[in-house]
């Protein structure tokens, strides 16, 4: 599915969000990247767009690897880490979420935007997650959310059971695609599940800040 709508699934993030997407990954770039020169696994990364956030962060990492388990999706970063002139610190790995292709210990942050409702065991994810986190490594998960507030609640709602669905799909060539985007943002846990979630995987100082009236969510956890 993801590699069907590989060519379009950038101007659709962005239409789709308002080009809110942009300043989202932006703060889940800074939350990852405290100090400069932190090697960086971006899992579920599809087309780079948050591998290339955290090497433009005001903390640069050392080396961003995207990882993806959808060629297609890769096969659009590697072009644009070149565009970008971020080729030498950001690369493109394929690899499963849930059988990740790396040592133990590899990482001092791993990101994931917009990936982990996509998991099929999410436990499984987060333990992979965990494994390959140096000790007192961060995770930052960029997430789907809903408000609080009754009208945006509402109105979020509408759009996304009506709007992102139609719009998506015609968009993209594809029928079915976003309909499934729409359903798993509204079944996805609550934002102190997935919290609880993450704290049973292993993870300490597990916390979150809502963005955008709670639209969307910027998880954070470190391991012990």
């Amino acid at each position: 599915m993801f590699g069907e709508i590989s060519r379009r699934y950038d101007l659709l993030n962005h239409l789709l969000s308002f080009n809110l997407d942009v300043s989202w990954r932006r703060r889940a770039a800074v939350a990852a990247c405290p100090a400069p020169g932190l090697r960086v696994l971006d899992l579920c990364g599809g087309t780079g767009d948050l591998a290339i956030a955290l090497a433009r962060s005001p903390a640069p990492p050392s080396l961003v690897v995207c990882c993806d388990f959808s060629r297609p999706m890769l096969a659009l970063a590697t072009p644009k880490f070149e565009r970008a002139g971020l080729d030498q610190c950001c690369v493109a790995v394929e690899g499963d979420a849930l059988r990740l292709p790396f040592r133990d210990r590899s990482f001092d942050a791993v990101t994931v935007a917009f990936g982990v409702r996509n998991l099929v065991d999410m436990n499984v994810g987060f333990g992979e997650i965990l494994r390959v986190l140096a000790p007192g490594g961060r995770l930052v998960v960029l997430e789907f959310s809903r408000p609080t507030g009754p009208l945006l609640s509402r109105a979020h709602a509408f759009y996304l059971r009506t709007v992102v669905p139609r719009l998506g799909d015609s968009a993209s060539g594809r029928r079915g695609p976003y309909l499934y985007l729409a359903r798993t943002i509204g079944d996805f846990p609550e934002p102190d599940l997935l919290a609880g979630t993450i704290r049973e995987a292993g993870f300490a100082a597990v916390g979150w800040q809502p963005l955008t009236g709670g639209i969307v969510c910027v998880h954070t956890a470190f391991k012990a």
